[in-house]
């Protein structure tokens, strides 16, 4: 194993690797660290957050999420990111699984949950670098933008699904 690169969020490795059918191969690695997303909904309502990605270079619509930090319980990460990014605090947080975003290059893991019992917080502290826009809209309106293509976030999609009464 050959570290690649070592960064604050992720680090990209160089591995040889023995497959099950008994050959090997060199493969990269990417280590991004766990994350959790979290559709916080309210009776017939959601909320999303339509954000500036650069890597797109244009905003997207998608479910809040954050990255978990050293030490920090899923749980932990659900409410500080939800609090930074929607300004709003979740009484309830029901786990809705895992989903493993690109298995061929990474081991990221997102931690989903639906959040429920909604208040507001007063202790929001939004990132600088994050441009965000907190909507309010039906859930089965979310679920349209799912399947007409306005919603192309694939952890977005995948929590929808889970969260379908």
């Amino acid at each position: 194993m050959t570290t690649i690169y070592q960064g604050k969020r992720l680090s990209v490795e160089l591995r040889r690797v023995d497959l099950p059918n008994g050959t090997s191969k060199e493969t990269i690695i990417i280590h991004p660290g766990g994350a959790v997303v979290m559709l916080p909904r309210d009776g017939d309502d959601c909320y999303l957050i339509r954000q500036y990605r650069p890597a797109l270079g244009d905003y997207i619509y998608e479910a809040p999420a954050g990255t978990m930090e050293d030490g920090e319980l899923p749980e932990e990460t659900a409410d500080r990111e939800m609090v930074e990014e929607t300004r709003l605090r979740a009484g309830t947080l029901i786990p809705r699984g895992i989903i493993n975003t690109t298995p061929g290059y990474t081991d990221e893991v997102l931690h989903l949950y639906e959040a429920r019992d909604l208040r507001p917080a007063d202790d929001h502290h939004p990132d600088e670098d994050e441009v965000i826009e907190v909507i309010r809209l039906p859930i089965a309106e979310a679920e349209e933008m799912a399947r007409d293509g306005r919603i192309t976030d694939a952890k977005t999609i995948c929590l929808l699904f889970r969260c379908r009464e």
